[in-house]
């Protein structure tokens, strides 16, 4: 999957001015670079937006002979955002999957103190079976950004979620750790998304008859990725997929409309969903 970025409108000035300067540069690099510092300036905007736990809005029953409103058939779908951020990083991709039929969309907000990705992923067990409840949904999909994939796949993988959740995708995150940012470690949760952590290692180890779906976004620009690779999902007993996305940074994952085409699509090849009852799966 390839998208582009923007180009910054100083650049043919500093080509004529510094031409040494770029002569190693890949201009894909700055395009991405450009763009990372757009989207973080509007999101600083929005920020204050999403500090507040979204509403639960109540499920009301369809009236007799109501005509229904069109829509797009299958469980809700829970977004789960990144390190030290909120909900409002998904106010375009909340759009994108709105316009495409989907009514039943929710967001969670974990705390930006939240010390231990097993609480986090806890925590996201009760919100996803609070939603079922309250959907009457056996299933959910769940789309996370960078910690927040790390988050559901704990969750997916060792409490017992993948009865929940129909699909896991993951956007940027570090599912086999990142060594990016190496003065970050001084915040605990950020030395459990270390390679060899005792986290990571967790979800390395068996997971056989894991029911949820993988499928991980990773691009070849993401500067808090390192190695990239670290991005995909790579496991004997799931059953994942890895979509590359060329040309764009770590925050312009959940927000590229390329990304959110390519998410809508997985959503819809997602297989039917599936009813649960006394904690088995009834097809």
């Amino acid at each position: 999957m390839k998208v582009t970025g923007v180009l910054p409108l100083f650049l043919p000035f500093y080509r004529r001015l510094w031409p040494e300067r770029l002569a190693g540069l890949s201009v894909a690099l700055v395009k991405a670079t450009a763009l990372e510092a757009a989207i973080l300036a509007g999101h600083l905007l929005l920020y204050p937006t999403g500090l507040i736990q979204e509403r639960r809005a109540p499920v009301i029953p369809a009236q007799e002979g109501a005509t229904p409103l069109p829509g797009r058939t299958g469980p809700p779908v829970v977004l789960l955002h990144g390190f030290i951020d909120n909900r409002s990083v998904f106010v375009l991709l909340r759009r994108s999957l709105a316009r495409d039929g989907r009514q039943r969309i929710v967001s969670l907000n974990y705390s930006p103190l939240t010390c231990d990705i097993r609480t986090a992923a806890e925590l996201l067990g009760r919100h996803v079976e609070e939603v079922c409840e309250r959907t009457g949904s056996g299933q959910v999909d769940i789309v996370g950004h960078s910690l927040g994939g790390l988050i559901a796949r704990y969750y997916v993988q060792c409490l017992g979620g993948d009865l929940r959740v129909r699909t896991l995708v993951t956007l940027g995150t570090p599912h086999s750790g990142t060594k990016a940012i190496p003065l970050a470690s001084a915040h605990p949760i950020v030395r459990q998304m270390r390679p060899g952590s005792e986290v990571i290692e967790e979800l390395a180890g068996p997971a056989p008859g894991c029911r949820t779906r993988f499928v991980s976004f990773w691009s070849d620009l993401d500067s808090m990725m390192d190695p990239l690779e670290t991005a995909c999902v790579d496991h004997p007993d799931l059953e994942t997929r890895n979509v590359r996305v060329t040309g764009i940074g770590h925050l312009a994952l959940p927000v590229h409309p390329t990304v959110a085409a390519g998410i809508r699509e997985v959503l819809e090849s997602a297989p039917v969903e599936d009813r649960v009852e006394g904690g088995l799966t009834v097809a």
